[in-house]
């Protein structure tokens, strides 16, 4: 710092009016008092430029120092961020030492970009700090994800497979360039380097209902999350959420449930880190759960491995697995934890087919039907070469009971009320109805019967009791 008259610099105007745009870009202040003072300093550099302010001042009140900070604004772009710029600072008045010790010349220095720092008021256009990259963006669970860190006002990397107008209903769900689109091929390791080596966050939602001649269960579930997690480590990652399966297990009859345990072993392997979540069957406005039961009406009925009374399921929300990952986003104690996901009510399988039908006010015959039998006929839909509604693997893993987990954390350790199935199936179930039931009220269907209602009877607690042990 050394004195200097002003009438010597005659710049000092532009300067502090470089300063006042610094101190606005850097703290990202945004409302209405910061715009006052930002008026206010043109307006008295302007004013100390003429001779009746030079006259009523002594030039040494005057100071001009020079700091060196990293500019790291909104507005930087990519080649400029950790660039040292040097700025000249002018302080007026007799408080010269008080106003200096004021101003923040200690910034941050990290080399990083500005969408890791956060700022903003809380919402869409605010900055979250993270940058996820949500692989599996355009299934059923990434767009509730997609649209859940959009509008914190994080930055989403969407990488993608389909066609580009399958991808555009996802634009609106983040602020004008806070999503990111790219193509992407699972098989090729530098598409998939380029999709996270930006991210501090990773997402890991894809999956297959059923197999391909192009994409096999273990490709899927095994060997794309691995090389995810591979390179993940290796691009300095900071969180890497991989969903799984609550059911996943390596003896259940599924090969979909098979692989989704062999897919959490290999995450964990190469990510010790990584974060695995374990959600029930999810259901939602576009679920394959409850319109999937819903639809079998048009094939005369409802065909159920023992009359559905050996199977008991723990339906979630898909909105509340989207929040759940989005608080893990955000929460610094869920590295390496293991989640376990499901809705607040266990529901015998029978009992939640007759609430689906009593909720589309839609007549329900169903019947029981032998395994071999059953995947007799789903063999006929998996000829279906486009998308199968059915297959033998789905009637295995929808009459496998639901895990319970009550050593691992859940949606109330997240701080999640999850929603039950009385509150949002309406959502799924309305399009069903006639058009004379559209309107009714959800009042007028019974609610679905739980297990703990059912467990009454000692007998049939036991019976409970050894189909779950079995995994049945």
């Amino acid at each position: 710092m050394h004195e200097t008259p002003v009438h010597s610099h005659p710049e000092n105007g532009a300067l502090a009016w470089n300063y006042a745009v610094v101190r606005l870009c850097e703290h990202g202040i945004r409302n209405r008092t910061s715009f006052f003072f930002f008026f206010f300093v043109k307006w008295s550099t302007e004013w100390a430029r003429t001779s009746l302010f030079q006259n009523y001042f002594h030039e040494e009140s005057f100071l001009r120092a020079d700091f060196k900070v990293i500019l790291q604004t909104q507005s930087a772009p990519l080649s400029t961020v950790g660039k040292e710029f040097t700025y000249s600072f002018l302080f007026i008045g007799p408080q010269i030492s008080s106003l200096a010790a004021s101003v923040p010349v200690i910034l941050q220095q990290r080399n990083v970009h500005h969408a890791v720092v956060p700022h903003g008021k809380p919402g869409r256009s605010a900055v979250s700090g993270a940058v996820a990259t949500v692989f599996g963006a355009t299934g059923f669970l990434g767009r509730y994800v997609v649209n859940r860190l959009g509008r914190i006002g994080s930055q989403v990397v969407v990488p993608y497979r389909c066609d580009h107008y399958d991808i555009m209903y996802l634009k609106p769900m983040g602020d004008l360039g806070q999503l990111q689109f790219m193509e992407w091929n699972p098989r090729n390791k530098e598409s998939t380097l380029k999709a996270l080596q930006h991210s501090n966050v990773v997402v890991n939602l894809v999956g297959r209902e059923w197999e391909t001649r192009n994409f096999s269960f273990e490709e899927v579930f095994v060997t794309i999350p691995k090389n995810i997690a591979l390179l993940a480590k290796e691009a300095g990652v900071e969180k890497l959420i991989h969903v799984s399966h609550l059911n996943a297990d390596i003896k259940s009859p599924s090969k979909y449930l098979r692989n989704k345990a062999i897919g959490e072993e290999a995450v964990r392997e190469v990510f010790p880190e990584a974060i695995i979540i374990k959600p029930s069957e999810l259901f939602g406005r576009e679920d394959r759960f409850l319109n999937y039961y819903a639809n079998m009406r048009r094939f005369g009925g409802v065909p159920l491995i023992s009359y559905g009374k050996k199977t008991v399921k723990q339906p979630i929300y898909v909105a509340d697995v989207a929040r759940a990952i989005v608080n893990i986003v955000k929460d610094q104690d869920s590295i390496g934890k293991t989640y376990a996901l499901a809705g607040p009510n266990r529901y015998l399988l029978q009992d939640m087919v007759r609430y689906i039908y009593a909720v589309a006010h839609r007549p329900l015959f169903m019947f029981p039907l032998p395994r071999p039998l059953y995947h007799y006929l789903a063999r006929i839909f998996e000829l279906n070469p486009f998308d199968q509604w059915t297959s033998r693997d789905k009637v295995d893993r929808f009459h496998t009971t639901d895990k319970k987990f009550p050593d691992l954390p859940g949606l109330e350790d997240l701080e999640i009320i999850p929603s039950s199935l009385e509150q949002k199936a309406i959502e799924v179930l309305r399009r069903h109805r006639k058009y004379r039931w559209l309107d009714a009220d959800l009042d007028v269907a019974k609610p679905a019967h739980t297990c703990e209602l059912l467990m009454s009877s000692a007998a049939h607690f036991r019976v409970y009791a050894s189909y779950s042990s079995r995994g049945v």
